[in-house]
C-alpha cells in the first residue's frame, strides 16, 4: 500500500497519527462486537448459529483485547512492539475464524457471512496498522 493510498484512509499525512487512527479504529469496532456479544448473546447466537457461551467468551475476550488495543493508541507514540502484536494478534484472529468456519463451526448463512466479513475486516486492520508502522519507521 503506497503511502498516498494511507494517507487518504487515514486523512492525514503524518505517520504516528495515522497509525494512531487505524490503531483506534480497530479497538472502536472491537469494543463494538464485544458489546453486541456481552450484550445480546442469545439472539446473536440464534442469528448467526453460535452457542450463547462461545458469543459470551469472546465478547469478554474482545472487551479484553479492546481494551489494550486504546491503551496502545493513547501513547503519543504507540509501542513498535504493542504494535506489532496488534497486528499479530489481529492475523491470528482472522486465520482461526476462517479455520473455524471450515473446520468446527456450523454457523447459519448470515453467520458464515458473518464470520468471513469480520475475518476480513481484522485482517484488514492488521495490513493498515503494519504499513502505517512502516511508514512510520522509515520517517523517523
Amino acid at each position: 500500500m503506497s503511502t498516498n493510498q494511507l494517507a487518504v484512509l487515514a486523512r492525514t499525512a503524518e505517520p504516528r497519527l495515522m497509525l494512531r487512527r487505524f490503531l483506534a479504529l480497530d479497538a472502536v469496532v472491537t469494543g463494538a462486537n464485544a458489546v453486541a456479544y456481552l450484550a445480546f448473546p442469545g439472539p446473536l447466537g440464534r442469528f448467526l448459529g453460535a452457542g450463547s457461551g462461545l458469543l459470551l467468551a469472546l465478547g469478554a475476550f474482545l472487551a479484553v483485547y479492546a481494551g489494550c488495543v486504546a491503551l496502545v493508541t493513547a501513547r503519543s507514540r504507540p509501542p513498535t512492539l504493542a504494535v506489532r502484536a496488534v497486528v499479530e494478534v489481529n492475523l491470528a484472529w482472522a486465520a482461526v475464524s476462517l479455520a473455524a468456519l471450515g473446520l468446527w463451526l456450523t454457523p447459519t448463512t448470515a453467520g458464515a457471512v458473518w464470520t468471513v466479513l469480520q475475518a476480513l475486516t481484522v485482517a484488514g486492520f492488521a495490513l493498515l496498522q503494519y504499513a502505517a508502522l512502516r511508514q512510520r519507521q522509515e520517517n523517523v
